[in-house]
């Protein structure tokens, strides 16, 4: 067995982790920088996370929260939202400039589903990006703030 030196092993490192695919891993916080942070906790703070659902109805949400280039929130009323977290990053979504095109079919967007992204002003169209699995997230029984 050949050994590595801890040079090799920390290069190799980011790379082995490149190949884990996709939603693989839990999304980590450490990622997000402090405003989005602080908008995430503003959105799921005191909601309780439920089992993930694949479709969600395009009718029943009334607001997309960009928090991150891989974190999307879907509001449905007050008491409940749903957090997306992309298969992959989608590199410009934070910015919250570009417009959002879903590819839908019917009235649902599905994990899987596609979506890409086009600059306001010249209409060049940018990355295609990919849904996850929603995840609701209500107050709990009783939570009246």
């Amino acid at each position: 067995m050949t050994k590595l030196t801890p040079l090799l092993a920390a290069a190799l490192v980011p790379l082995l982790a490149s190949c884990a695919p996709a939603g693989s891993a839990a999304p980590s916080a450490e990622a997000l920088t402090p405003r989005q942070a602080q908008l995430l906790d503003k959105q799921l703070g005191g909601k309780v996370a439920g089992a993930p659902v694949k479709c969600l109805a395009s009718y029943r949400t009334n607001e997309t929260i960009r928090v991150s280039d891989s974190i999307l929130l879907y509001r449905e009323g007050g008491n409940l939202v749903y957090r997306n977290d992309l298969k992959g990053n989608c590199p410009g979504l934070a910015r919250d400039s570009d417009i959002m095109v879903v590819r839908q079919f019917g009235s649902q967007t599905c994990s899987g589903d596609f979506f890409h992204l086009v600059d306001r002003s010249s209409g060049i169209r940018g990355p295609t990006c990919v849904f996850g699995e929603f995840v609701p997230y209500r107050k709990p029984a009783g939570d009246e703030g």
